[in-house]
């Protein structure tokens, strides 16, 4: 019985892990979407409706509840909408060599740090309050810059600390999912992995641009 369980769970790990690349390739559909289809003027609302659907994804959470595929794959297509002008944002600035560079390093780290994470079968569940701590203080940094400009070297120390405290996501989360979860969490196990991803990309993209601006100061 309990080999049969832990059989079971493996494979709703890799059922995870699954679903979390399909969750970017729907991603990548929505910026094909954003980029032929949704007018400029229109991106402020897919961005309003991306930030309820993470809150009410939150809120599902906290009831004792799990989110539907179908909430998955639609909020990580809307994902993909918001993200693709400031994918060209970074372009024009850093080149699209560079952006595709930063994808694919992030695509390495997140790699090790997923692979370490698993199998060394250490427990990070200390790190969870600091990284929530941290991810409140993004979060607030995010909403004073739309008031404030920050410098180059505070951009810098921005986003180097963005992506210490994804890369920390990456390591709890893989290690809270990598004996397996219930098949009904899969979906919001694929969506904290996938936010892990996306915004340790987009805080790598900030570090390079941060270097730019540095550069040109």
């Amino acid at each position: 019985m309990e080999r049969s369980v832990t059989i079971s769970h493996t494979g709703s790990f890799a059922h995870v892990l699954q679903t979390f690349a399909i969750s970017l390739l729907v991603s990548f559909i929505g910026m094909l979407i954003g980029a032929m289809v949704v007018p400029p003027s229109m991106i402020m609302l897919f961005v309003v409706a991306e930030v309820i659907m993470l809150i009410a994804a939150i809120v599902i959470r906290i009831r004792g509840k799990n989110i539907g595929y179908g909430f998955l794959y639609a909020f990580t297509a809307i994902s993909g909408v918001t993200l693709y002008p400031v994918i060209m944002a970074y372009g024009g600035l850093l080149g699209a060599n560079v952006v595709s560079g930063a994808f694919f390093a992030t695509a390495a780290i997140f790699g090790g740090l997923a692979f370490y994470a698993h199998r060394s079968k250490r427990d990070f569940s200390f790190l969870g309050g600091f990284l929530f701590a941290g991810t409140i203080g993004l979060v607030l940094m995010s909403v004073i810059s739309m008031f404030v400009s920050f410098g180059s070297v505070m951009n810098l120390v921005w986003s180097m600390v963005g992506i210490l405290i994804f890369s920390g996501w990456v390591l709890y989360d893989v290690a809270q999912y990598r004996d397996g979860v219930a098949s009904e969490e899969v979906p919001l196990a694929a969506l904290n992995i996938y936010l892990d991803f996306i915004n340790l990309f987009l805080y790598i993209l900030r570090f390079l641009a941060s270097i730019v601006g540095l550069n040109r100061d």
